[in-house]
């Protein structure tokens, strides 16, 4: 872990539980697994003198049980709009091969399904967040009412790669 590396952005993630996530307060899933999707647009980033700035980066995946009891199966999403340069760049960082928060995130999963490219879109409006893979996934965040019943397109893209939602 020699290459130093910085991001600031924006952070999205939505996932198929009931109104709130309670992973993200160490609780167990509201339906006894974890689908989830998460998106970062990195607004001014770079690795190595590597600029990152304006590309996208999403994760997909499923815990089958309480995230911090299981392994789980994920599959990572690179901005098609980043160079080969950017794009081992962005490996890099979010397979936590270069340390700090992605390292953590990562330690987690037992499974990586694939590093694939794809078009991504990320909107923020306010409070509001879009997360777009395209042919994959879409996922919108107008309030916490809706959010589950957005999560579930986490499902689809979850049976795309043989994890069953």
């Amino acid at each position: 872990m020699t290459d130093k590396w910085k991001i600031s952005g924006t952070y999205f993630e939505a996932c198929n539980c009931d109104v709130a996530c309670p992973c993200t307060f160490l609780s167990a899933p509201t339906n006894g697994e974890c689908n989830a999707l998460v998106g970062w647009h990195i607004e001014k980033g770079e690795l190595a003198g590597i600029t990152l700035d304006g590309l996208n980066v999403a994760l997909a995946v499923h815990a089958p049980g309480h995230m911090l009891e299981v392994k789980w199966k994920a599959a990572i999403y690179l901005d098609d709009n980043a160079s080969a340069e950017q794009k081992d760049a962005l490996t890099k960082i979010f397979t936590g091969q270069v340390g700090g928060h992605p390292a953590v995130l990562v330690s987690f999963v037992g499974e990586v399904l694939g590093i694939k490219s794809a078009p991504i879109t990320f909107e923020a409006n306010g409070k509001q967040r879009k997360l777009k893979i395209a042919g994959q996934a879409e996922v919108e965040d107008v309030d916490v009412a809706r959010l589950s019943d957005a999560m579930h397109a986490s499902d689809a893209l979850l049976d795309r790669h043989g994890i069953p939602g």
